[in-house]
């Protein structure tokens, strides 16, 4: 684990925000919500967690802007476009748009580990409501029956998906659903870097761990946060300035 200071990490999701939200103008497509929500999580993989034998997997694809602004930062050039593209020396591993295939493909490359007897984790971040996904659930048996400590969930648990709250499409108890099959899970404020990094930090011999991040949808900008309506949709004008205001 890399060092790190909290107060610097929190400025930092700040500063993060700010940029997504301008590459997200700029290009004129982004999915600002779970983008939001996912920052704190991918600025503690990324600076503090992960190590260079370790694999990350955007399985919620769509939530790619973060990843490509934080890889920019360790001086990788990942190609920005609206789903990632497998880019194994830019450091995208996995080519993610179509929900539900991140996870299996993580699971296989943890199992591959395992056989060769290779160091590093491999860790997967899902969404909520891709967890509507059958693959999803296909998988986790497999994890557990091969004791893939190495493979570690995170569930972006904003509570929304495209048009709608995720309860009201297709309840889920995560932490419940998840230990019946056997992983070791942990529930977390996914906003607090503190409590995702002992998670994340925490050894589990012999089971999958699964870190359930609770999160707010649209996390930092007040008229944005839990609102379905601001999973895919650019701000106008006036809503930018607001946004920006809100960021300083």
């Amino acid at each position: 684990m890399n060092n790190f200071d909290i107060t610097n990490l929190e400025v930092k999701a700040k500063e993060l925000r700010k940029k997504v939200l301008a590459l997200g103008l700029e290009k004129g497509e982004f999915h600002i919500g779970g983008c939001f929500s996912e920052i704190e999580i991918l600025i503690t993989l990324y600076d503090v967690i992960m190590q260079e034998e370790d694999k990350f997997i955007l399985s919620k694809g769509h939530c790619c802007h973060p990843m490509y602004l934080l890889l920019k930062e360790k001086g990788y050039n990942p190609q920005i476009i609206s789903h990632p593209d497998i880019d194994e020396i830019n450091r995208i591993f996995c080519t993610t748009g179509s929900l539900g295939h991140g996870l299996p493909i993580g699971a296989g490359m943890a199992w591959a580990r395992k056989i060769q007897g290779k160091p590093g984790n491999i860790y997967v971040l899902i969404g909520d409501g891709e967890s509507q996904e059958g693959s999803i659930w296909e998988t986790i048996p497999l994890a557990v029956k091969h004791s893939l400590d190495n493979l570690v969930i995170i569930v972006d648990n904003n509570k929304l998906q495209a048009f709608d709250s995720a309860k009201d499409v297709s309840p889920m108890d995560f932490k419940k659903i998840f230990e019946s099959f056997g992983c070791y899970v942990i529930d977390v404020n996914g906003h607090s870097f503190l409590e995702l990094i002992m998670a994340l930090d925490k050894k589990v011999p012999g089971k999958p761990k699964v870190i359930i991040a609770e999160t707010i949808k649209g996390k930092g900008i007040c008229f944005m946060e839990n609102k379905p309506c601001w999973h895919a949709k650019i701000p106008n004008d006036e809503e930018t300035k607001s946004a920006y205001v809100e960021l300083e």
